[in-house]
């Protein structure tokens, strides 16, 4: 086919694929981006270049993976080595613009995708932190880089990491405003240099505003170390301490600033609005949950509110985000109020699927166990304390009114303080008092957070810890069975000095008895066991009880290296604190070029999705003195990544090349891939591992959803290049470690073909 005027492909008669979260179970069959575009370009000579191409699900570059621009952006730029001759370009999507850029700097700065604060005049802006993406489309990794910035005659230098060979990153820096006294938008020049010679030139615009009105302001993400922003409507007549908070969450598409603009000022408190990582980011969960979390931190923090009035609010996406956070977290909130809102990505979906509300097997009954968190209606009964404000146009052709309807009748069976207003004609948005809704903000006047010492009885649900695990004063520590629902029914009299109560799949609880006075004698009495009985030590004292099956006992804390809150586990996890992607290199050039093909694609998806940055070594770079504190993902096989032996030697998972294990199961074949975490000597941290026992099952590798918002991903998973083809009857092995990181025949499911 021919593009049209402007280079653009359509490709129409798309198929009607059922969308899905998990490629496990139904494998590619995503609805943005179903059909594939072939495209070649015969370069007269080896050279570099940048391709981008719009509107694209995925690319594969010469057999290489890369990750597309499905919501066309713009900003994803893919350094290529163009061979001499025919170059192949598979593009999956259904109306692309694909742009092959030939590039005469092999180092770039890209101003397209810019993480910038405002300047807040009278505030301190000697060191703003701002961040952008630079490419390297050299052959070899760039090194002993810097940026400098001018903003009126203030210069500031910032060093920044390496760039391996044709990759992009997206770097931070300062820029230094303090010379800025008027409102307006300033130019900042940017020079980057590399072994202290200018490499690149570029200018973005620096906006200053007065404290009075909206802003954006930058930090650094424990996540990745990436620079994040958050936006803030600040409160009329200025900021006072011990005001109200509000937390806003936007839905898809929105920047944080644009959301919070939505919003006037309020006289009795300030609101934040999160970012999500992406204006689509993660749906609200995974990491945009981390991210709603960090920016929650850094507000109270930051404005120092009264602890009892901390609300939680957003639209649409934004609307499913406050019915997630509020249900997985809700001893944080005086109220929420979801506003043209879904509960469930089961009900309702996302741009990445619908996640599937059934199985046909035991492996898919466990890889949707790995996201029973995402389901939210199952955790309804977490809003009792809350007061819940359910707002909705009844003409919301989006997000229809029955998501609002179907919660209210949920909320209706057991919730007494709830209010709900379908607003006549309404379509999903209706001016600003679609999110900065009167009654609504005055519904939350009405509401305080009791403080944890006047809240004597808890009815809580979790299916992972590792999300949520405490509710107050009590912590589920440890599950009997990982990932399915946990709950806790307590309470608690002081003057009797008892705890009492029910439970359900909880092996290990902790509670805190710091409102008990010193030197009392509690007692304790679970699930209609015979009581125990503890005398209190210290106002910091807590107990742990351990469930032995047959009743409960008095417990000690577990082993730092067992399952705990910090640690436990699920694949996704590991691509937490700061992770570090390394490489392996010690197998054929086929094999090695597999492991990095498959890690740059990662990178690059992280980057899309995330708006973050990771670093990524070789095997023989890595050393644990050097990278401690820091979760690793490694790529490869023990055959070709002489981290390895460093990092997984008692790891009851091996892969070799052609040979794979687990425990007394042996698979072989050189098609064969997995994805599993396991345990660091750091207690906190753990290495994800991405491993296959040939080229074919580093491919298979390369399908993969786990940056899918929502997706669930157990502790590990092994399959085959089948999978792909087959969906879930080409997952071989799937399931969980038990609580000290052993396997478990009962907490894992496997095919039978």
């Amino acid at each position: 086919m021919n593009a049209e005027e402007g280079g653009r492909f359509r490709v129409f008669g798309r198929r009607n694929f059922q969308r899905s979260n998990n490629p496990f179970l139904n494998p590619g069959a995503v609805d943005r981006g179903a059909d594939y575009l072939y495209v070649t370009y015969n370069a007269p000579k080896e050279q570099a270049a940048l391709l981008r191409v719009q509107g694209s699900a995925g690319i594969y570059v010469n057999g290489a993976p890369h990750m597309g621009d499905p919501y066309s952006a713009g900003y994803m730029h893919i350094p290529v080595l163009l061979k001499k001759g025919l170059n192949e370009i598979y593009v999956r999507g259904a109306n692309v613009l694909p742009e092959l850029i030939p590039v005469q700097e092999t180092l770039h700065i890209h101003t397209d995708d810019v993480t910038a604060p405002h300047i807040v005049l009278n505030k301190n802006n000697s060191r703003l932190k701002v961040a952008l993406v630079v490419s390297n489309v050299a052959n070899s990794p760039a090194t002993a880089l810097s940026i400098s910035t001018t903003i009126e005659s203030k210069t500031i230098t910032t060093a920044i990491p390496a760039i391996p060979a044709l990759t992009t990153r997206k770097v931070f820096f300062e820029a230094d405003a303090s010379a800025i006294s008027r409102k307006g938008k300033y130019d900042c020049q940017l020079v980057l240099k590399n072994n202290s010679k200018p490499a690149s030139t570029a200018k973005i615009t620096l906006e200053a505003v007065l404290p009075t009105e909206h802003y954006s302001n930058t930090f650094l993400s424990n996540i990745d170390g990436s620079l994040q922003y958050y936006a803030v409507a600040p409160q009329l007549n200025g900021h006072k301490e011990q005001q109200a908070l509000f937390l806003s969450v936007h839905g898809a598409g929105v920047e944080a600033i644009g959301q919070a603009r939505a919003y006037k000022s309020k006289d009795w408190g300030n609101l934040v609005a999160a970012t999500n990582r992406r204006p689509r980011g993660f749906n609200w969960e995974d990491w945009g949950r981390l991210d709603a979390l960090e920016v929650l931190k850094l507000a109270k923090e930051q404005f120092k509110p009264d602890p009892s009035k901390i609300y939680l609010t957003g639209h649409s996406m934004g609307g499913h985000g406050t019915w997630f956070l509020g249900a997985t977290y809700p001893d944080q909130w005086a109220a929420i109020g979801p506003a043209a809102g879904y509960a469930s990505l089961k009900d309702y979906g996302s741009a990445d699927g619908r996640i599937p509300d059934s199985a046909r097997d035991s492996v898919e009954r466990l890889l949707l166990r790995s996201g029973n968190q995402s389901d939210v209606p199952k955790l309804a009964t977490n809003y009792q304390p809350l007061g819940v404000y359910i707002l909705h146009g009844d003409s919301d052709r989006v997000v229809p009114v029955t998501y609002a309807r179907q919660m209210r009748q949920v909320l209706a069976g057991f919730h007494k303080d709830f209010s709900y207003y379908e607003y006549p004609g309404g379509e999903h948005w209706f001016g600003d008092q679609s999110v900065d809704w009167p009654p609504m903000f005055d519904y939350f006047k009405w509401h305080q957070r009791l403080p944890d010492s006047s809240t004597h009885e808890i009815d809580f649900i979790t299916s992972n810890p590792g999300i949520s695990a405490t509710h107050r004063w009590a912590t589920v520590n440890q599950q009997l069975h990982p990932l399915q629902y946990s709950r806790i029914q307590l309470r608690r009299n002081i003057a009797a000095a008892s705890i009492s109560g029910s439970t359900e799949n909880v092996a290990l609880l902790k509670l805190s008895l710091k409102d008990f006075s010193t030197g009392t004698t509690i007692s304790i009495r679970l699930d209609n066991t015979p009581p125990l009985s503890h005398r209190v030590i210290s106002t910091n004292d807590s107990l742990f009880l351990q469930n032995t099956g047959s009743g409960w006992s008095l417990s000690t804390p577990p082993p730092a290296d067992y399952k705990n809150p910090q640690r436990y586990g699920t694949f996704k996890e590991a691509f937490n604190h700061r992770v570090v992607f390394v490489i392996g290199t010690k197998g054929s050039d086929t094999e090695n070029e597999a492991n990095r093909n498959k890690a740059i694609y990662d990178a690059e998806s992280w980057y899309y999705r995330g708006n973050g940055a990771i670093d990524i070594i070789r095997d023989v770079d890595y050393n644990t003195s050097k990278y401690t504190g820091r979760n690793i993902i490694l790529f490869g096989n023990a055959d070709n990544n002489s981290a390895w032996k460093l990092l997984l030697s008692k790891s009851p998972i091996q892969v070799k090349r052609n040979t794979l294990t687990v425990g007394d199961k042996v698979w072989n074949g050189d098609n064969l891939a997995s994805y599993f975490v396991w345990p660091q000597l750091n207690p906190a941290l753990l290495v994800g591992v991405v491993s296959a026992t040939g080229e074919k099952g580093m491919k298979a590798a390369y399908a993969n959803q786990y940056f899918a918002g929502g997706s669930g991903f157990p502790d590990f998973m092994i399959f085959t290049d089948e999978m792909l083809k087959t969906g879930a009857a080409g997952v071989k092995l799937a399931g969980f470690f038990d609580n000290s990181w052993r396997l478990s025949k009962d907490e894992m499911a496997e095919t039978t073909q």
